[in-house]
């Protein structure tokens, strides 16, 4: 027993320091969001301070931003909801008829850095007038989404026993009512794995939005610039708006661990 305490407290301390590295930015984004400019640029109230709240009331009062939020989460939904209806059928197509050669280049597409597609993709929506619209923004989204959705419903799909859908072709089923009605039931996990890892890259997403939005369609990574001028940077403003755009995903993460753990981990053993 005593041989297995040493392993045991090394893997605690381990475990502890690594929590501590990643959180530490956190607590700190979140402690700042509530102190002022001053308290902020302070080394001496990194813990206590007296808490305003003058930041939130500034972040959705004079910078507008539940505008943002709509328009990330309208972005966001829209390209997750595309690709999951082009992405899934493709992914089951792939899986079934084994055509790795095709999942190998939809993967190529997901690994080129997205900056490659922005200039001639700024090109395409200038000349039928869709910069500055959501239809720009979700299009070019789904170039971070869909590859991805593919990628991880493939090894998914493949971890599926044929035997389920022969026996739905011999109750009498199609091809379409065997993916529609007996394997996207059963693919939950992976479906929902995909859909909110989809929705988290498009919600984080900078690139594109910096480019092919504009007032209107403005999202909220875009709208952190607001907080950035020439002579300063509104680093009690911009702490709130960080601890904003991260709650929604935090919530997110949080609610369907289990089913993300479920997913990720279900495509990785065969038969």
């Amino acid at each position: 027993m005593k041989k297995k305490k040493g392993p045991r407290i090394a893997q605690t301390l381990l475990t502890f320091l690594v929590v501590i590295v990643f959180a530490f930015p956190f607590v700190w984004m979140l402690l700042a969001s509530f102190k002022t400019q001053s308290q902020i640029l302070s080394t001496g109230q990194m813990f206590i301070f007296k808490p305003t709240f003058h930041n939130y009331v500034s972040v959705f009062k004079e910078y507008d931003f539940i505008r943002f939020i709509w328009n990330s989460f309208l972005v966001a939904a829209g390209s997750t909801l595309l690709s999951l209806i082009l992405g899934l059928p493709a992914a089951y197509a792939i899986a079934r008829h084994h055509l790795h050669k095709l999942g190998l280049l939809i993967l190529v597409a997901r690994i080129i850095p997205g900056i490659t597609f922005l200039i001639p993709w700024f090109i395409l929506f200038s000349k039928i007038h869709l910069v500055d619209t959501y239809t720009a923004l979700i299009l070019s989204h789904m170039l971070v989404g869909l590859p991805f959705i593919i990628w991880i419903m493939i090894s998914f799909f493949e971890a599926l026993p044929t035997e389920i859908e022969e026996s739905g072709l011999i109750d009498g089923c199609t091809h379409h009512q065997v993916f529609l009605r007996i394997i996207l039931p059963i693919s939950g996990p992976g479906v929902i794995t995909a859909s909110l890892l989809s929705f988290i890259f498009s919600w984080n997403n900078f690139m594109f939005s910096v480019i092919l939005a504009g007032d209107k369609t403005k999202t909220l990574p875009i709208a952190v610039f607001n907080f950035m001028s020439y002579s300063e940077i509104n680093w009690g403003a911009l702490m709130a708006a960080a601890c904003i755009i991260t709650l929604p995903v935090l919530i997110i993460a949080l609610v369907s661990q289990r089913y993300v753990v479920s997913g990720l981990s279900a495509g990785a053993v065969k038969g």
